[in-house]
């Protein structure tokens, strides 16, 4: 599989991760292939930074030696790093657009049911995902949607969209039967991330459209 490389140069590597395929291995030899292990024949030296759901498409980020590994966890941990995510979701999400709604709801792992995650106020982590309405379709009754997490929790987009009634389309744990069948893959792609350079600080933004 060719890699779509978005930037590459001696400090970071950005690339347009394709759905349905891990960020970094996972447990057992049918989870070995992922896009670190695709990514060392051209970036031997590439280092994982973040990662995205494996049905989550878009922009992922790696640093290619341990310092820059460093500096851009602490910039993540710092949500120094702006990241903007695009889907599509079942139902009317709002009437007016370019007005941004905030979802604050604590998350937590549904302990019986992991990987699962759930919404609850006593236990939860404090989650805030900030949302705009970029659009509807009345011939399937859905909504296109921006998604900008605030706090960076295991399926916080996925967990809030169903919080509020409106589940991603295609989303196998999160979503109904009905809303999980209106699509083949997952419809939540990463498409923007906005940074300072770890090493020279130029602020970059890469955008990356959602291919649906």
């Amino acid at each position: 599989m060719t890699l779509d490389v978005i930037h590459a140069d001696a400090a970071i590597v950005v690339l347009n991760k394709p759905p349905g395929l891990l960020s970094v291995p996972g447990r057992g030899a049918d989870k070995q292939d992922c896009l670190h292990t695709r990514m060392q024949s051209q970036y031997p030296d590439a280092l994982v930074v973040h990662r995205l759901d494996m049905a989550t498409s878009g922009l992922i980020i790696f640093a290619r030696n341990k310092s820059v590994q460093r500096t851009l966890g602490d910039a993540f941990a710092a949500r120094e790093v702006h990241k903007r995510y695009e889907a599509v979701v079942s139902g009317r999400v709002c009437a007016a657009q370019d007005d941004w709604q905030v979802i604050d709801l604590p998350i937590v792992v549904d302990w019986p049911n992991r990987p699962l995650r759930i919404i609850d106020p006593v236990h939860g982590r404090p989650s805030v995902t900030r949302m705009r309405c970029l659009g509807h379709n009345p011939l399937d009754n859905t909504s296109r949607v921006a998604l900008e997490p605030v706090t960076g929790r295991s399926h916080q987009l996925r967990v809030h969209m169903q919080a509020i009634r409106h589940c991603i389309l295609g989303d196998a744990l999160y979503a109904t039967a009905e809303v999980l069948a209106q699509s083949p893959r997952l419809l939540l792609h990463a498409s923007q991330l906005a940074l300072r350079h770890p090493l020279s600080g130029t602020l970059l933004e890469f955008n990356c459209p959602a291919g649906f």
